[in-house]
């Protein structure tokens, strides 16, 4: 049973030729265009994570509109999700 705090969470990775290429601010500016908060950053092993919350079905369209528009940057993409207690207030690239 979910509570008022609770939201939908998805954590997203993000890899191929996603670093150095602007990959993050890209990501940055299509949030924008969504409700959500969350982070997108940098892994060491080459990966690029990216962590949201808000609606589910706003979240996943955020997601799809990535993938559309880096499409050949992106190799392949592992997603998890769950509800949650909101942990963010905005989203940041770290």
């Amino acid at each position: 049973m979910q509570n008022d705090d609770s939201t939908f969470y998805l954590m997203v990775y993000f890899s191929g030729h996603v670093q150095g290429v602007g990959f993050r601010y890209q990501t940055y500016n299509i949030a924008k265009g969504y409700e959500v908060t969350g982070f997108v950053r940098n892994m060491a092993d080459g990966r690029v994570q990216l962590e949201l919350e808000g609606e589910e079905s706003e979240a996943r369209k955020f997601v799809a509109e990535i993938i559309e528009q880096m499409d050949g940057l992106i190799h392949d993409v592992e997603m998890e999700d769950r509800c949650r207690q909101r942990e963010f207030t905005g989203f940041t690239i770290r």
